[in-house]
């Protein structure tokens, strides 16, 4: 990785982090990215990077996140990696009183929190993440802050093993 041009690095990393190409932008200018074997060795630097960032640079990288089974995903606007994504927990087949549900629970938490709810949904089902929804719904802004950061680093760890094997 490290002889890749910075369009090309920012072409491949650019989108790990959902709508924040600053993230790989930072890690190819800091050289952090040289050392790297395969994309995967990326996600313990790119966490970095945001971890310390400042505090509103976090909150836009929160707020750069769809809603789960929300109206982007209904008019199929989503990121191909967050399409993916949400398909594989099987929220693209939401019946109504689940849609209706989801689109609650987001309005609810975009309310309280003011950011949407973020899950590495990869290997759960659609009522586990209702329940995860409901869960932290009771949450304090503080400690849901980190663990909606916490969300975000898992869902790009994952998004840089699926480039391992492509």
């Amino acid at each position: 990785m490290k002889h890749l041009s910075r369009d090309s690095f920012l072409a491949k990393f650019g989108g790990v982090y959902e709508h924040s190409t600053w993230i790989a932008e930072m890690l190819f200018d800091q050289k952090s990215h040289s050392g790297a074997e395969k994309p995967s060795d990326l996600a313990g630097a790119m966490a970095k990077i945001v971890e310390s960032a400042p505090q509103d640079l976090q909150m836009a990288l929160l707020r750069a996140h769809p809603d789960l089974a929300g109206k982007l995903a209904l008019a199929v606007t989503l990121s191909p990696s967050s399409s993916s994504e949400q398909s594989d927990a099987g929220l693209d087949q939401c019946n109504q009183t689940e849609l209706e549900t989801f689109k609650n629970l987001n309005a609810q938490y975009r309310e309280k929190f003011g950011f949407p709810f973020i899950l590495a949904v990869h290997g759960r089902t659609r009522a586990d993440v209702l329940e995860n929804f409901k869960k932290r719904l009771t949450h304090d802004i503080g400690s849901e802050f980190r663990e909606a950061l916490y969300q975000v680093h898992q869902i790009a760890k994952r998004r840089l093993q699926d480039l391992d094997v492509t």
